[in-house]
This record gives C-alpha cells, structure tokens and sequence, in this order.
C-alpha cells in the first residue's frame, strides 16, 4: 500500500456488484490499472479519483484515506 493512504475500492467495488473490468470501463482505464489501485501499488490522479467516486455513487472520501486518520 501506498505510504499513509489507505482505500476501500475493492469492497465499494464488491458491494455494486462490478466487475474490475466494469469499473475500468466507466472510467476509462485498464482493469490492471483498477486492480493496481485495489493493491495500493498504484496511486490514482486526482481526476481518476473523482472519476471512481462518479462511477461508484461515493464521495472521494469513502473511497481513499489517510491512514490512522479515522
């Protein structure tokens, strides 16, 4: 993971039912991009970020966090 960011995107994911290539697909990436975000080995672009939280019904926050900050 990321130093110090923490993200919930595979649950989210999970509980719309969608698929990491469907997600990728709504926002215009790559499903290996999706699951390198789900693994912390890759940190989204702000724009990628609100696109996730567009396409998942979710505000930014819900999705990404600072660790030790809840």
């Amino acid at each position: 993971m990321a130093e110090g960011l923490a993200n919930r995107l595979r649950d989210l994911r999970g509980e719309r039912d969608l698929t990491q290539a469907a997600l990728a697909e709504a926002v215009g990436v790559s499903r290996k991009t999706i699951n390198t975000v789900e693994n912390g080995v890759f940190v989204p672009s702000t724009i990628l970020a609100l696109k996730l939280a567009r396409a998942l019904g979710c505000g930014v926050e819900e999705i990404f966090s600072l660790e030790g900050s809840d």
